[in-house]
Order: structure tokens, then sequence, then C-alpha cells
């Protein structure tokens, strides 16, 4: 019977998780269970998180394909804790527990971490994307508050079943990189010269640039073309005016 609870929890923790992954399709659930043998072998990478509350631990097997997506974007690679934490978030609170800062971990290591036996459920679209590991402890059912933790009179109560931590939650996921500087460049053209050129080179030479005359120039964002526009003047500064945006096949 407990083995039929826990898996059901779950199914639902791994079915909100699912809905929290960046993904082009829509992604499902699969049918929990415990975890075979070649599991970890259909996946490149493993996160973990603690979670809060009565304790337990959740994981996700990351699969290639979506390790190798964060890896190579325009604005470069994405930190692979920070995509994947709001699905961990999501099915903590499913589970009615809140989930600490994700943490990168050996994939050969993962039964070493996860610390006790778990419950995993695949998610997918077309292929595997990821698997939700829930330890034993987690998807046990929440401990209800004992008559020590109510509240006093004229305070606001607090929320366990939701799996809220005291205090506003910090920000996760995709929008912990908004921070992130990157240098963004205008490219009006290019040219090669000979060392013995540039060694000859004077106020007033002109250079010529492999761009025709009226061309937009590129937007490069940490070296990588993302963009292009007609160069405008702002005020007195320069400025790119953006008349098409790359995708990454015309970018590479």
């Amino acid at each position: 019977m407990t083995d039929i609870v826990e898996t059901q929890v779950t199914e639902s923790a791994a079915v909100a998780a699912a809905a929290a992954l960046p993904s082009v399709d829509a992604l499902t659930a699969g049918p929990a269970e415990r975890p075979s043998p070649v599991l970890v072998s259909a996946f490149a990478a493993a996160v973990v998180a603690d979670l809060g509350g009565a304790g337990g631990r959740i994981g996700l097997l990351v699969a290639p394909g979506l390790v190798a997506a964060l890896a190579d974007t325009p604005l470069g690679e994405l930190d692979l804790t920070a995509v994947v934490q709001p699905a961990l978030d999501a099915a903590a609170e499913q589970l009615g527990r809140s989930a600490q800062g994700a943490r990168i971990v050996e994939l050969g290591a993962i039964d070493l971490e996860m610390g006790e036996t778990y419950i995993a459920s695949v998610i997918a679209d077309s292929a595997p994307v990821a698997a939700l590991l829930v330890s034993d402890t987690a998807a046990a059912p929440a401990p209800a508050p004992s008559a020590s933790d109510a509240p006093f009179v004229g305070t606001a109560p607090t929320s366990t079943a939701a799996g809220l931590a005291d205090g506003p939650r910090p920000a996760r996921g995709i929008e912990m990189l908004h921070g992130v500087i990157m240098d963004v460049t205008v490219e009006l053209g290019r040219t090669q010269m000979s060392v013995r050129d540039l060694l000859a080179l004077t106020p007033g030479t002109v250079l010529e640039l492999d761009r025709a005359a009226g061309s937009p120039a590129d937007l490069l964002v940490n070296g990588r073309l993302i963009a292009r526009g007609e160069v405008v003047v702002v005020d007195e500064d320069f400025g790119l005016r953006v008349t098409e945006i790359l995708d990454d096949n015309a970018g590479a």
C-alpha cells in the first residue's frame, strides 16, 4: 500500500515538473516506479535538491538533447541548475514541501546522492527529456502541523501544504540570468591586412571593408551573431535599429 501511495504522489510531482521544464512540445510524465539499473544510462546529467520540512530529496536526470541545447544558445551556455530549478520547485510544491537550491551531481553517484530508495518517473515528448526522482521520505505524506506549530492569535497562519518556505521565495530559474552582463558589439564589416600594411597606417587612411554601402550591420552578443540592423544616430551617439533577428542556423 505504501508503494502505491508513493507512486501516485511521484506521478503528480512529475506532472508538475513536466509543465515547468523548457520544451517546444508538451511533455508528459510516465508511470512512477522503482528505477531499473539501466535508467541512468539514458541521460547525460543529474541534478538534486534537498527538501525543507520533513526532509527527503528529489532529483532530475536530464537527457543529452536538453544538455546540448543549454550548452549552445545565442546567449552562450546556460546554467543547467538555474534552468531546471523551476521544475524542482514545482515538484516539491506538489509534494507539500519546498526545494532548496539545485546542484549538479555525477550520474554514476545518483543512488548515493539520493541517499535512500526512490521512485522515478520519466518525462518525455517523443523521446525522454528528463526523469524525476523522489526519495521515499519525500514521497511520504507531509506531516500535519502539531499544536505547538499553530500560530498565536493575531498572527497570520503559514501554509505548509503549499510547500512555501518562510518569507518570500528567492528568484529562481531563467530569471536568475537576467542580471548577467553580455558584451554587445555592432560590426560594420571586416577586412584582412598584412602586418606591413598595418604598420603603414596613418591618420586619413581609408580601409575598404567586406560590406557594401547601405548593407545592414551585424549585432553580436559575446561574439555570436544574433541580429542585423541599420546604423542610426541617437542624439549625438550612434545606435542600431534592429531589422532582423537571426535564428540559430543563420547566426551560426
